[in-house]
């Protein structure tokens, strides 16, 4: 009798239960009464809002400057055209819409081309080689450093061209800066004293090898050579003769060298190299006999 009344109050419990369970999910899924929509409602929903017409704008292109005509370029872009100033000279456009003037830019592209001329057009390549062919016969591997003999043969340069360079200021450069000529006329002038010097160094031999493979006539001396024919026979005339100078140079170090060499194999001292006591004895004859003082003047005297 208990357990069946255990069991009947357990029944009445899930009955009770599940009475409430189902109307708690019923009131939820109810629609409130204040998110109730009819149906003449619905057309007003779907429809779209309307909004004003943005104004319309004008726009007034800009006025162009009367003395810079513009150009317009592939992409609507407006380049500024090359001008000329009231004194004649042509300019080009630069930063800001400012003119340049192309004098300015000629110099600037001559500026890069200054190692080029330094090395073809005066006689830095042959004190170069001679310099490196001793240190080669003193048998030194970096001593002088490049960076020293490099300076020591601009330094030379520099003493060697100063009157060709002084010239050249005085014909060309002063009369343009005044205004006088045109850099293409001082271009011309400043080309008769570098002419001069490099037909004075340059050998027939080369000169005829060039003028020939141009196929120029033959001219009647070396000063009728044009640049064209002048500037590689000059080049080709200075290696020659650096290495001419620098064989020679060669010569006396060699000796030593060989001298060294047999009389250590005659002794019997084969695992010794030679070069270990030849340097320290160039070095000694080189310094002895005053050797850059007997170099550096023969260089000059040869180049006067």
């Amino acid at each position: 009798m208990r357990c069946n009344r255990a069991l009947l109050k357990i029944v009445v419990l899930l009955s009770a239960l599940f009475a409430v369970t189902a109307t708690a999910l019923a009131a939820g899924h109810s629609p409130k009464r204040g998110a109730q929509t009819t149906e003449e409602d619905t057309p007003q929903m779907q429809s779209f809002p309307s909004f004003p017409p943005p104004p319309t704008v004008e726009v007034v292109p800009m006025s162009e400057p009367a003395g810079l005509p513009m150009k317009r370029g592939k992409r609507g872009t407006s380049t500024s055209a090359p001008s000329v100033d009231p004194d004649g000279v042509l300019q080009a456009s630069g930063a800001l819409g400012r003119a340049v003037p192309w004098n300015i830019i000629v110099t600037l592209t001559a500026l890069t081309l200054i190692p080029s001329i330094l090395i073809c057009m005066t006689p830095f390549a042959r004190l170069l080689i001679v310099f490196h062919f001793l240190r080669q016969a003193l048998g030194l591997q970096s001593t002088p450093s490049n960076q020293t003999l490099i300076g020591l043969s601009l330094i030379m340069t520099f003493f060697v061209m100063q009157p060709v360079a002084s010239q050249i200021y005085q014909d060309a450069v002063v009369p343009m800066q005044a205004g006088q000529i045109t850099g293409i006329e001082a271009l011309s002038r400043a080309e008769v004293p570098m002419h001069q010097f490099m037909a004075h160094y340059v050998r027939e031999k080369d000169v005829a090898l060039f003028i020939e493979l141009a196929k120029e006539p033959r001219p009647a001396s070396v000063e009728d050579v044009s640049m064209r024919v002048l500037l590689p026979s000059y080049i080709l005339s200075e290696l020659k003769a650096g290495f001419q100078i620098g064989t020679v140079l060669f010569l006396p170090f060699l000796v030593v060298d060989m001298v060294v060499a047999s009389i250590t194999t005659s002794v019997g001292m084969l695992q010794l190299p030679p070069v270990v006591i030849s340097t320290p004895l160039k070095l000694l004859l080189f310094l002895m006999v005053d050797g850059w003082h007997l170099l550096v003047g023969s260089l000059m005297r040869s180049l006067s």
